[in-house]
Order: structure tokens, then sequence, then C-alpha cells
């Protein structure tokens, strides 16, 4: 698979970019979508607030992976240190080879160094909206475009426009994106309609496939689209250590892909994880029940609250990840934002369209607990909703 011709400077150009034929959105709010604000108040003051706002596993790391990176601080002063063979552990883990393997600074440089791979002047990124918009904040800094689908009427992606607009718009896509579980719905799509979006695009068509939040699953009908790499199909799968893992902070990730296009990706990518997070990162995949008890976790408690949200009278999109989108009626975000900081929690940003769904990160038990709490107190009680969304 040819790469674009581009250069680093053009990767790191300014945000001048004509923003899709089907969606027109400003830059400004792409951005916002896109990136976590820094906090600038004093270290007490963070530490002080419930953190319900960037998705962030609140667990923290397990035991095994503090050891392990407080063990890997004697290679702080070096280059050429060893890193627990961190992408042939990757490659074992998925049953691929090193070559298949792109390790990155959070699956977030994963997804910006695919739009300077395969995106250009006169080259489109396919995909919907609202979802994660780093791609598509990408497509802009790099002088491309995007096209942006809504999503369907039970907020999720609606695969056969997809695949209509694709064929259609064939000669300036790039590559087709997509976010599974959708963030900011936390809904999936299936493991046959990615099959069916595969075997409906031009075969040397590249997909896109952000999987942040793949382990928080519990739906059958969803599957990993790695197996598709195996096959050799151009589908390059995004992975993190932020979310099940808890290293959010630590910026470590990484794509599975066929080894031509991660050899066109690796021209672009920072080589910048450190000896900290790759000594992590290993330790996480091997503690298999560490991952597993804080699944269980979270998915308890985000059913659990979810369930009281309802109860309480605001329906809430069906998730499949480590947050949720609730309802808000008639109330708009942005204000609901700022009563919930008052009372010490931070909630997710606007996705617009949809300013009257408030995103929440799925925290501990005590978390929720504040949460509710501080929601009932914003929020009067109506009648219990008989269905989601």
């Amino acid at each position: 698979m040819k790469v674009r011709p581009f250069s680093r400077r053009q990767f790191v150009g300014g945000v001048a970019a004509t923003i899709g034929a089907l969606s027109l959105r400003r830059d400004a709010e792409l951005l916002a979508q896109g990136q976590t604000a820094q906090f600038t108040g004093g270290e007490a003051e963070y530490d002080a607030f419930v953190k319900l706002a960037s998705n962030e596993n609140n667990y923290g790391p397990p035991p095994s992976v503090m050891k392990a990176m407080n063990d890997a601080w004697k290679y702080a002063n070096r280059y050429g240190y060893p890193d627990g063979n961190v992408i042939q552990v990757i490659a074992d883990h998925h049953g691929v080879k090193r070559e298949n393997v792109l390790l990155t600074a959070g699956s977030g440089e994963g997804l910006n160094v695919m739009a300077t791979t395969y995106l250009g002047p006169g080259k489109k990124v396919l995909g919907v909206s609202p979802s994660y918009a780093s791609v598509f904040q990408q497509a802009a800094n790099v002088k491309a475009g995007s096209i942006q689908l809504p999503l369907t009427k039970d907020y999720r992606q609606n695969i056969s426009a997809m695949i209509e607009a694709t064929n259609r718009n064939a000669r300036d896509i790039g590559f087709v994106y997509m976010c599974n579980p959708n963030n900011p719905t936390g809904a999936v799509v299936t493991a046959k309609e990615i099959k069916d979006l595969l075997d409906n695009i031009p075969k040397d068509m590249p997909v896109l496939i952000d999987e942040a939040y793949h382990h928080f699953v519990d739906d059958p009908a969803y599957g990993t689209a790695i197996p598709f790499v195996l096959e050799g199909r151009p589908v390059v799968v995004a992975r993190t250590f932020s979310k099940i893992a808890a290293l959010a902070a630590m910026r470590i990730g990484y794509s599975i892909a066929p080894a031509e296009m991660i050899r066109d990706m690796r021209i672009y990518a920072s080589n910048s994880v450190n000896v900290l997070a790759k000594w992590g990162a290993v330790a996480s995949l091997k503690d298999k029940a560490a991952e597993a008890d804080v699944k269980a976790k979270i998915v308890d408690m985000r059913n659990k609250t979810t369930k009281v949200l309802e109860s309480w009278g605001y329906p809430v999109i069906p998730s499949q990840a480590n947050f949720f989108m609730v309802s808000l009626g008639e109330r708009q975000v942005q204000g609901v934002i700022e009563e919930f900081r008052k009372k010490g929690i931070l909630v997710g940003r606007p996705f617009p369209p949809m300013l009257n769904h408030l995103r929440v990160s799925v925290g501990t038990a005590e978390d929720m607990e504040a949460f509710m709490k501080a929601f009932k107190e914003i929020f009067p009680q109506k009648a219990a909703t008989a269905a989601r969304g």
C-alpha cells in the first residue's frame, strides 16, 4: 500500500482544511471533542475532585503493574535499555508477528499517524459524528477533510450508509474510521457489521478501527477486528493501555495492521514511549486476573448507575464501554457541567449535536454514589423511563 507523499512539516501544519462534504463542523468543535483540557488548578484541588470526565480507570494500575514500573526506574538514565520485550509480548497476545505491531504514545498517536500517512490535501477520512474526533482534527491539521455521517436514531453507527458513502466517494477517501465501542455513545458495531463493511467497500480501502474500549464489552455480537488483519485486509486496529490498564498518563498504546501498513505508518511515529510505560504495559497484559477484576467492577457499576438514573426518570443510551450518556431532557450539557463541578465532580464535555446528553465515566462505587447524589440534587425526579435513549 503506497504511502501518501507527506512531510513532517505538514504533519504539524495549520488547522485550515475544509471539513467534509456531509458535515460542516467548526475546528473549535472538533478540538473540543478530541482533546482533554489540562487541569490548571493546584494539586490539592485536583485530587479533591471526583473525576468522571475523561473515561479513565479510577481504580488505578494493579500492584503487578506498579511493581513492574517501579522496578524499571533503574533504566531511567539509559537509551538502549531492556523494555520487557514489549513488542513481542503484544504480538504474542494477539497472535500476530512483530512486524504487525506499531508501538505508540497512547492510541491517540496511532490515530494521528494513520491520518498523516493516508491523508493530505484533497483526501478525506470517512466516519460518523459524534465520535472520537481526534482523527478528524488531524485530518484538518494535514489539510485534508472529513465526511462525517450522522448516527442512527438509536445512536448507532450506520453501516449501510458508510458503505454507500465510501463507494460514492472512493476516489477522495484516504481511509474509513470507526470507534468501536463508539465514544461518546458506548454503542458497538457487531462483528457481522464490520465484515459487511469490509466486504462491500473497495478491497484496498484502508479502515481504521479504534478499540480503546474493547475490554469493557460484554455483548456477544461484538468482536475485535484483529482477525481481519490476520486475513491480510487493509485494517488497522488501535488499542490503548489508558483505559482497562489505567495507564492514561503513561501514554502507551499500539496499532495492529498488515506489515506493509505498519512500515508506512512507522515513518511518522514519534518512538517516544518511555521505559516505565513499556514495563507497565507488559505487566498489564500478563495480569489477566487484575484485568478481569476491574472489568467486572466497572461493568457492574455502569449497569447499577444507569438503572438508578432511569428509575429517576432520565433515559440512558445502552453502553458497552466504561462510560455512558444520559439524556438531560431540556437541559443543555454545558451549564450542567459547571453545576457538577461546583459539587466537586468533573463530568464529560459537550458532544455536538447531542447537546442534551451528558457523558459520564464510570468510577468506583464511592465515585458513582457521589455522582448520583449530585445528580438528584441538580435534576428533579420524573416518571421512570420505560425505554432507554
